[in-house]
């Protein structure tokens, strides 16, 4: 075991030798530590030839030194002073707690993308819990058709709660969104991808087309958990 590139062998030098090791382990001159400890470097020089013992000295030599006292003194336990405990506590994972959102209808859901308010209470028969923050307005749906139905994962079969962020999202190439069709009002739930600078609401079924995300589109939400059962 080594302290700092010094053996615990260190213990048993005579005090003179002690002395030495702690002013080298501190990368001090005789000089710098007489200053230190306000004595004159003749007198560090005897100490260190064995010619004086300054036991007077040695808490203020162990403090400039950083090495422990009682081993200075007398060789007894370790030579580096056991260490400080940290005064900063390790980082912990902040506990979220699960929230209830309700379990929309795809009508309902998107009459509430033009509602600025919270969902009151009554609007769904169904709330679900999430440990995933989807904001005062977020609401769960549930996937309909198999147009992000895959064979590998990820999948959404159809029926599968997804939970919807409609506001405060960032859009991600790869996430997946709720989007509405300008004219018709339509919603649907596709992947994001965005291509060569053009965007495109991709599928997960490769039967199904997938649609360019233009003028006649936009993104009212985004899909940040889901309950998928029988993977």
């Amino acid at each position: 075991m080594q302290e700092n590139g010094l053996s615990h062998i260190v213990r048993h030098m005579e005090y003179k030798d002690r002395l030495k090791a702690a002013r080298q382990h501190a990368k001090l001159t005789q000089g710098e530590l007489a200053d230190a400890i306000g004595i004159t470097q003749t007198s560090v020089s005897d100490l260190e030839r064995g010619k004086s013992k300054g036991t007077s000295f040695n808490a203020r030599i162990a403090q400039a030194c950083g090495v422990n006292a009682l081993w200075l003194e007398n060789g007894l336990g370790s030579m580096l002073p056991p260490a400080e405990p940290s005064n900063v506590a390790p980082m912990l994972q902040p506990h979220r707690e699960a929230r209830e959102y309700p379990l929309l209808t795809w009508v309902v859901a998107g009459s509430a993308t033009e509602s600025s308010v919270s969902h009151p209470t009554g609007i769904a028969d169904e709330w679900l819990t999430s440990t995933e923050n989807a904001g005062p307005r977020g609401y769960w749906l549930a996937v309909k058709g198999k147009s992000m139905t895959s064979d590998t994962p990820p999948s959404f079969p159809e029926g599968t709660p997804i939970l919807i962020r409609p506001e405060g999202f960032e859009l991600v190439s790869g996430k997946f969104y709720i989007a509405r069709h300008t004219g018709t009002g339509e919603h649907t739930f596709k992947q994001y991808v965005l291509d060569a600078g053009v965007g495109y609401l991709v599928p997960l079924n490769p039967e199904y087309q997938t649609v360019v995300l233009d003028d006649n589109w936009e993104i009212v939400g985004r899909a940040i958990d889901a309950k998928i059962t029988g993977m």
